[in-house]
């Protein structure tokens, strides 16, 4: 597919400012007890990205956004580093949302939730998540316990979410609840009273500032206006958010796994081993062969599914697929670069090793491998039944 001049422009751009200002941060001290970017240092790199001109660079200056093919190049680019998605404000989930509230949100929403996401000034969280332990929605989020109900001009929320992605930190939450008339979606400032972070867990992985919290939605009182929408229409919102967040992942973390390869072909190019270098050894040369097969298959994975969703399809299924596809052919690409470099491979002086540990919990976000899968084959049986009929 032939990627447009506009976007070309803008991920050179981008490239050059991770590959040359952001690398370099990968190495700060300042991280948090897991290991985490601490706030101030994102915020020293978004101010970098905002007098780059690469702040938020799928969204226009107008306000329009870049198309999903176009973003999937771009984005892709942000990814170079693990840093890149945060200094550029295309990481998860602010992208996410800001997409969400772009599409559905109104002028007043906008104005007051999605304006200091875009403008790099807050981050936010998506609280749709539930503790397994008491039943709660996970990849089911029809099991979704967390209720509300009406109290005059305010609904009352109240339940208990898990691995909210920056809860601790963000400043914007979306956040979803059940109502009589189904699934109900709201816009909340953080941080809160009502909303309390009970723990924070350590996790494989580190990227995101906030972590993974666990959280207590004790009688949160929105006003009414704050709801996304009608009550009933959660779901429907989700699914218009979930296919191209899910996508999105997939660009950033593809450049991530293309900087992890080029660091391991360095590597196999430099050292010595049985009299040749590495590379020249047929085990590890296949390796890195094998890499470049998989992050093609990967990239031309991410742009079909791009280009179905702009066509106006919720791309419900191809997402699915190119989640699967890519999740996992990005995650032998980082298994083999830490093998390639071997015990160097599982320190941290270079990234490879926190690409691996990410790419692994990235099989599980946004819907793990084996629930596409069922997904689909349900989709399967339902088109042979139609077929059939």
């Amino acid at each position: 597919m032939s990627m447009t001049q506009r976007a070309l422009d803008i991920g050179a751009q981008v490239e050059e400012f991770v590959r040359t200002v952001v690398a370099p941060y990968e190495s700060d001290p300042r991280r948090d007890h897991h290991g985490a970017p601490t706030d101030d240092l994102v915020a020293e790199l978004k101010e970098k990205a905002r007098a780059a001109g690469v702040l938020t660079p799928h969204i226009l200056p107008d306000g329009g956004h870049l198309t999903q093919l176009e973003t999937a190049y771009v984005l892709q680019k942000t990814g170079l580093s693990p840093l890149g998605p945060l200094a550029c404000n295309t990481g998860a989930p602010d992208e996410g949302n800001m997409y969400l509230l772009g599409k559905v949100g109104s002028p007043e929403i906008k104005q007051r939730f999605l304006e200091p996401l875009v403008e790099g000034r807050a981050r936010s969280a998506f609280f749709m998540t539930e503790p397994a332990s008491e039943g709660g929605a996970g990849s089911d989020p029809s099991m979704m316990q967390t209720h509300c109900h009406m109290d005059g001009n305010h609904w009352v929320i109240n339940g208990r979410k898990a691995f909210i992605t920056g809860a601790q930190g963000a400043k914007v939450g979306i956040i979803m609840a059940k109502a009589d008339e189904g699934a109900c979606m709201f816009l909340v400032d953080l941080p809160d009273p009502a909303i309390r972070i009970e723990h924070v867990p350590n996790t494989i992985d580190n990227s995101m500032p906030g972590g993974h919290a666990t959280v207590l939605i004790d009688n949160l009182r929105i006003p009414a206006d704050q709801m996304l929408g009608n009550a009933g229409e959660g779901f429907k919102y989700a699914q218009i958010r979930l296919s191209p967040a899910r996508l999105s992942h997939c660009m950033r973390w593809h450049g991530a796994c293309q900087r992890a390869h080029e660091i391991a072909t360095d590597y196999a190019n430099r050292r010595m081993a049985f009299g040749k270098t590495l590379i020249d050894h047929e085990g590890v040369g296949f390796m890195l062969a094998e890499n470049l097969i998989d992050l093609k298959q990967a990239e031309l994975m991410i742009q079909w599914c791009a280009a179905v969703l702009d066509s106006g399809d919720l791309g419900t299924a191809e997402s699915s697929m190119a989640k699967v596809a890519v999740s996992e052919a990005l995650m032998r690409i980082a298994d083999r670069c830490v093998q390639v470099m071997g015990g160097t491979g599982v320190t941290d002086k270079t990234i490879v090793e926190q690409v691996f540990r990410e790419i692994r919990a990235f099989r599980i976000y946004d819907g793990p491998t084996e629930v596409h899968k069922w997904s689909l084959a349900k989709k399967i049986k339902r088109d042979w039944k139609a077929g059939n009929a």
